[in-house]
């Protein structure tokens, strides 16, 4: 069995103080029995009048891809995030592969506060947008009453799009700073990384940035660039019967924006200035998509 991940280095509280509170003020809920465990953390959950708002991070990722939004989007609503099997504080996904991380997730869906009898908003970032869509598109299949359904479908950066991508530079191997615990060249390593492939503006690696990427990335114990790359969202988002909007940063290095939109065929908005992490380093612009796209729901 795939052993579980390690617990965040002495320093991260300083370092990312946001997350570390917002962990703190989580309601937490474990589903699953242990072995295959996914483990959620929900902020305003007194809130009932809604359907709940669920987040998906990306891979190599955690909950705290979204730990710029949460707050925003809990004045109104409850908003859980899941770290998805193989991820964070979940446990491994050793056998089944993608469609036993599927399987948790929709089982872990229905046992959500509210879920099954109001369903859900579903927002998916990265490799979360294409399990999103996949979601979304079993939802809509399903026969059983028990199975939670997805209303606005909303898609950060998403893979699966089938389009090119357009990197900035190679990203480094970590490995072997991290096993040699030498935190200095792990994070000169981390911070090369997030300014190739996650952020577009070299300003916005702050300290919570690189300490939330470093932590993730040791966690992470399932693979996921295979999927992202092999296409297939369009087919799953032509499944989904309720609305679906995306959004990219200009400088995605994932996806040129205006072919990836039209390769997908849904409503799409591009923030200038910002990169594939685009909810991070654009937090308030997309706050203010996810708000508009859910309205009135």
């Amino acid at each position: 069995m795939t052993p579980d991940p390690s617990p965040p280095p002495t320093d991260f509280v300083p370092l990312a103080p946001r997350a570390s509170r917002l962990d703190a003020l989580a309601q937490q809920l474990d589903t699953g029995p242990s072995g295959s465990r996914v483990r959620w953390r929900g902020w305003g959950t007194h809130h009932t009048g809604r359907a709940p708002l669920v987040l998906l991070h990306g891979g190599h990722g955690n909950w705290m891809h979204w730990v710029r939004n949460i707050e925003a989007l809990a004045q109104d609503r409850a908003v859980w995030v899941p770290d998805m099997p193989g991820y964070g504080d979940s446990d491994a996904v050793d056998e089944g592969g993608f469609d036993t991380l599927l399987d948790r997730l929709m089982a872990g869906i229905a046992q959500l506060p509210g879920a099954r009898g109001r369903g859900i908003d579903l927002a998916g970032f990265s490799f979360g947008g294409l399990v999103a869509a996949h979601l979304a598109a079993r939802a809509a299949a399903a026969l059983d009453e028990t199975v939670a359904r997805v209303h606005h479908l909303l898609l950060l950066g998403p893979a699966g799009h089938g389009g090119a991508r357009r990197p900035r530079g190679p990203l480094h191997d970590w490995h072997a700073a991290a096993q040699a615990q030498d935190h200095a060249a792990l994070a000169a390593i981390m911070r090369h990384n997030l300014l190739m492939h996650m952020l577009h503006d070299e300003a916005t690696i702050d300290d919570e940035a690189l300490a939330v990427h470093t932590w993730a990335c040791q966690a992470t114990r399932f693979r996921s660039k295979r999927l992202s790359r092999a296409g297939g969202l369009q087919s799953l988002l032509a499944a989904h019967a309720g609305p679906v909007a995306a959004v990219w940063g200009a400088h995605d290095v994932t996806a040129d924006p205006a072919e990836a939109a039209a390769l997908v065929g849904c409503p799409a908005q591009v923030i200038p200035g910002a990169g594939h992490w685009v909810q991070y380093e654009a937090a308030a612009q997309v706050d203010a998509w996810l708000r508009d796209a859910l309205a009135g729901d």
